[in-house]
């Protein structure tokens, strides 16, 4: 039996069938036996497989978790990962189904279980919407991660405040969700999209609570692109992150650019912005 259908399938799926998917096309149960055996699909969770060689993405890991069962999708911290807001380094990976009762493990699957699944795609993977996600994640997470996923789903325009706050009130009442709004109010209205950096994206936030004027956010200014800057003020407040010891020749040629047009350029470590933020409303 040819295997067109199957490869033009898992190319679909990051490399991913389901065995009910397989029957679907005609494959009997030996037939899927036979290719199990001679090594050409390789068993990742019960009736899900992948063509070999399987790789170790982590793409290939959630399609295969989705596809444990019909109409799962991919949630909570797994899917806060795909869209790139939270890092997750756990060793499973956390799927939703439509239904009642509370999360079971199954091997390296976490199940869910929702009456309402608010789900889209992304690269083919079924998968929790970016405002799902932070409703979801939002019981879960002290308050500092939370505001973190927040920035960072703003900052990567996966969502915008006003999508979760429209999400947030179809499920008004969820453990969480009050943190969650609270969170969203104070990011409102601030140009995260602008932002290169979390740091740069708190530093907005905290400026803004100081009182201080909106900066500008990584424009332009004498060719060279600046973090923060005040025009009225010929103000450039610099974030230096972990690459500035690495690039420390080229910061300092683009600080020289700037001070001989007659700008005062001040830097700050990107850690202080969330140890010490007063350090931050200093500078200016």
């Amino acid at each position: 039996m040819s295997d067109v259908r199957l490869l033009e399938l898992a190319g679909r799926q990051h490399r991913c069938v389901a065995r009910r998917q397989l029957l679907a096309l005609g494959y009997s149960d030996r037939a899927i036996a036979h290719r199990l055996a001679g090594g050409r699909l390789v068993q990742l969770h019960d009736g899900v497989y992948a063509v070999a060689p399987v790789l170790d993405e982590r793409s290939t890991r959630w399609m295969a978790a989705t596809l444990t069962a019909p109409d799962s999708v991919l949630s909570h911290a797994s899917a806060a990962a795909a869209w790139g807001f939270r890092a997750c380094n756990a060793p499973f990976e956390v799927i939703t189904r439509r239904g009642s009762g509370g999360p079971e493990r199954k091997d390296d699957v976490l199940v869910c279980r929702s009456q309402t699944v608010d789900a889209t795609t992304l690269e083919g993977i079924p998968i929790t919407t970016p405002e799902r996600t932070l409703i979801d994640l939002a019981p879960r997470l002290h308050e500092r991660a939370l505001a973190r996923a927040v920035r960072e789903a703003m900052r990567l325009r996966t969502t915008t405040p006003s999508d979760v706050f429209i999400t947030l009130a179809r499920h008004r009442g969820r453990r969480g969700t009050r943190r969650l709004h609270a969170a969203l109010s104070r990011y409102a209205g601030l140009p995260l999209h602008r932002t290169r950096s979390d740091a740069e994206a708190l530093a907005l936030a905290l400026l803004r609570d100081a009182g201080h004027s909106a900066p500008g956010v990584n424009e332009e200014i004498e060719g060279e692109e600046a973090d923060l800057s005040w025009p009225d003020r010929r103000l450039i407040v610099e974030l230096d992150g972990p690459q500035f010891h690495l690039d420390a020749s080229e910061d300092q040629r683009k600080q020289g650019v700037w001070e001989t047009a007659g700008w005062t350029v001040r830097r700050l470590p990107t850690d202080a912005v969330y140890l010490d933020p007063g350090r931050l409303t200093a500078l200016l």
